[in-house]
């Protein structure tokens, strides 16, 4: 019982809350360079600077949730994953200079769909941290003497 909270809290946490963190500021640099806050150059090298690790941490989660045998969570991150793959091949994995207005607007909607994506894994990690520390309470609960009912069907 306790490699599953070691799993959920120790791996998937802090993986969800990277990967949410990092997407965030995408999201963030995206909206300045829309506002003219940010020169194009910057902002492109900026972004581009998180894109190939945020691929390699969504792709070891997903591959790991597969391995574990966490179903749920491997078919939530399995769409993303599949999109990074394609997106990696085709070689439009990084934001261009010269044409970062040119598909800005795009690229805003997909960094927010990813958001809410890992606003939604976030949730059900914690969810699942929630479900194993309390799994790991009640199983080993030092109170079972004392329950009526448990000294009674042992007899």
């Amino acid at each position: 019982m306790g490699w599953k909270l070691f799993f959920w809290l120790v791996i998937c946490f802090p993986t969800s809350i990277a990967l949410l963190a990092t997407t965030f500021y995408q999201v963030l640099i995206l909206s300045d360079l829309e506002s003219d806050y940010i020169n194009p150059f910057d902002a492109s090298s900026r972004i581009n600077y998180f894109v190939l690790p945020e691929y390699i941490v969504q792709g070891a989660l997903c591959v790991l949730c597969l391995f574990t045998g966490h179903w749920l969570m491997f078919f939530l991150t399995l769409p993303v994953t599949c999109y990074h793959i394609m997106r990696y091949v085709k070689r439009e994995h990084l934001i261009d200079v010269t044409e970062v207005f040119r598909g800005l607007n795009a690229e805003r909607k997909f960094r927010l769909a990813k958001l809410v994506m890992y606003l939604i894994l976030l949730i059900v990690v914690i969810f699942r941290i929630l479900a194993a520390g309390s799994s790991i309470f009640y199983h080993n609960s030092k109170f079972e003497e004392l329950d009526i009912r448990f000294n009674t069907l042992g007899y």
